[in-house]
C-alpha cells in the first residue's frame, strides 16, 4: 500500500479523490478537537483503500477539501468504512449538511459475526491482524502545528489497518450470511436526521425538574438560547451556562435581572451584562409546554410486577444463552427494554419482525407463553421445549 505524504495542496487532494471513486471502498477516519469549540474543529482526515492511503489537513492554508465532501456524500458506487463512525460521520454533515453513503461500520459489523458489544479500534486490529498499535499520540492536540511523523503514522494506521480488516470481516459475513442484519443498523448510522441539531429539542438532552408544563416551557426556551448563544460564539454550551444552572433557573426563575447574581452557578456580572438580559427576555416570553410535547412519563417497576420482572429476567438469561450460542452481541439482537415489553404482552416489537424473530424472538415469544424451559446438560445450561421433553418421557415409558 502507497501512504502518500501529509496532503496540504488542492490539488493533489482533487488527484488523490479521483484515484480512489474508482475502487469499491474507501475507509475513512477523522481527527479533531471539541473542548472549547461548539462545533467540533476538523484538524485531520484520512483516508484510504487496499491500494493507497494520505491525511489531509483540512487546516492547511487554501486548502479546497470540497472534492473530499463530493466523494463521501455524492458518489453512491463507493462503500465508505468506518470504525465507530458516529461522530465522524456527524463532522461531514456539519460541513456539507448530507452523510456518507452507502455506509459501513466495523464496530457495528462485529457485533454480528462475535459478542463484541462496542469493541475499540485497537482491540480490532490486535483480532484481526495481530497488531499493536502504538498509542502515543492518542490524546495529542491536533489543531497544533507542524504535526510529527509520528502522529501523521498514528492517524494514517486508523485506515490502512482498516483496509486489510474490512475484506476480512465482510467474508466472514458472507459465510454466515448475516450481512442483512447490519442493513437497518447501517441506515440508521446514515440517516441524516440524527446529526440535524435542532435547538427546539436542546431540552430534551437534560434532566427534566419535573412534568410542570411551565417549568418545561421554560427549560425548553431556555435551552434553545443557550444553543443559538453557544453557536454564535462557537463555545461549549456549558460555558453559556451549565444544564443545572439551567433546570434551576427554569424551576425557580428570578422576577428580575438582579437576582440572576443570586443563582448558583453564575457570576455576579450575570444582573447587569447584556447576555443576562437576554436570559431575562427568554424567561418573561416562555409558553408553558404544549401537551403533545410531554414528555413520556416513566413506568415505574416492572410493567407486570413482581411476576412480570421474573419473566423479563427469564427472558435476558435466553439471551445470553442464545447470543452464547450464535456468536452475536446481544444488543444486536434487542435490549433490555423490549424484553420488559414482551414480558408485558406487547407483541409489536422488533425481535417479533425479520431475521430477529428467527434467530431469537421466536423462541423468547415461546418461553413467555410457557411452550419452552431451560434445562442443564452436561454442566451446560440450555434451552428446551416442553412439547420435545413430553415426547421423551413418553419414549422413555414405552421403553420400559
Amino acid at each position: 500500500m502507497k501512504i502518500h505524504p501529509l496532503i496540504t495542496d488542492s490539488k493533489d487532494l482533487a488527484e488523490l479523490c479521483k484515484r480512489l471513486a474508482k475502487g469499491d471502498f474507501i475507509c475513512v477516519d477523522t481527527e479533531f478537537m471539541r473542548e472549547n469549540t461548539y462545533y467540533p474543529l476538523l484538524c485531520l482526515v484520512q483516508v484510504g483503500n487496499e491500494e493507497e492511503a494520505a491525511a489531509i489537513d483540512p487546516l492547511a492554508d487554501g486548502i479546497d477539501i470540497q472534492p473530499l465532501w463530493d466523494l463521501l456524500t455524492d458518489n453512491d458506487e463507493v462503500l465508505k468504512i468506518f470504525h465507530a463512525g458516529g461522530q465522524d460521520v456527524e463532522i461531514v454533515f456539519n460541513f456539507t449538511g448530507k452523510t456518507p453513503y452507502p455506509i459501513f461500520d466495523t464496530q457495528i459489523a462485529m457485533m454480528a459475526i462475535s459478542q463484541s458489544e462496542q469493541i475499540g479500534y485497537a482491540n480490532l486490529v490486535e483480532s484481526w491482524l495481530n497488531k499493536t498499535i502504538d498509542k502515543g499520540a492518542r490524546f495529542t492536540d491536533w489543531s497544533r502545528r507542524p504535526l510529527t511523523d509520528r502522529q501523521i503514522e498514528y492517524a494514517i494506521g486508523d485506515v490502512t489497518y482498516l483496509a486489510q480488516i474490512f475484506p476480512k470481516i465482510l467474508e466472514k459475513l458472507i459465510k454466515t450470511d448475516r450481512g442483512h442484519w447490519l442493513n437497518a443498523e447501517m441506515e440508521k448510522l446514515a440517516d441524516p436526521s440524527n446529526y440535524a441539531n435542532n435547538v427546539e429539542n436542546a431540552w430534551r438532552r437534560i434532566r427534566a425538574p419535573g412534568r410542570n408544563p411551565a417549568v418545561l416551557g421554560r427549560l425548553k426556551d431556555l435551552a434553545a438560547w443557550r444553543e443559538k448563544e453557544a453557536q454564535d460564539k462557537d463555545i461549549p454550551r456549558g460555558r453559556i451556562i451549565r444544564d443545572e444552572t439551567l433546570a434551576d433557573i427554569a424551576s425557580h426563575p428570578p422576577k428580575k435581572q438582579a437576582d440572576l447574581s443570586k443563582v448558583r452557578g453564575l457570576s455576579q456580572a450575570w444582573k447587569e451584562n447584556d447576555i443576562g438580559k437576554r436570559l431575562m427576555r427568554v424567561l418573561k416570553n416562555a409558553e408553558p409546554l404544549p401537551a403533545e410535547e410531554m414528555p413520556t412519563k416513566a413506568k415505574r417497576g416492572a410493567p407486570l410486577g413482581k411476576e412480570g420482572a421474573l419473566v423479563a429476567d427469564l427472558l435476558k438469561l435466553l439471551l445470553k444463552i442464545r447470543a452464547r450460542e450464535i456468536e452475536v452481541a446481544s444488543r444486536l439482537l434487542t435490549k433490555a427494554d423490549e424484553l420488559e415489553a414482551l414480558a408485558a404482552g406487547i407483541r409489536k416489537l422488533q425481535i417479533l419482525e425479520g431475521w430477529r424473530f428467527e434467530v431469537f424472538g421466536k423462541d423468547a415469544l415461546e418461553l413467555v407463553e410457557g411452550k419452552l424451559g431451560f434445562a442443564v446438560e452436561n454442566g451446560r445450561l440450555k434451552m428446551t421445549r416442553f412439547d420435545d421433553a413430553k415426547a421423551e418421557l413418553a419414549e422413555a415409558a414405552e421403553a420400559q
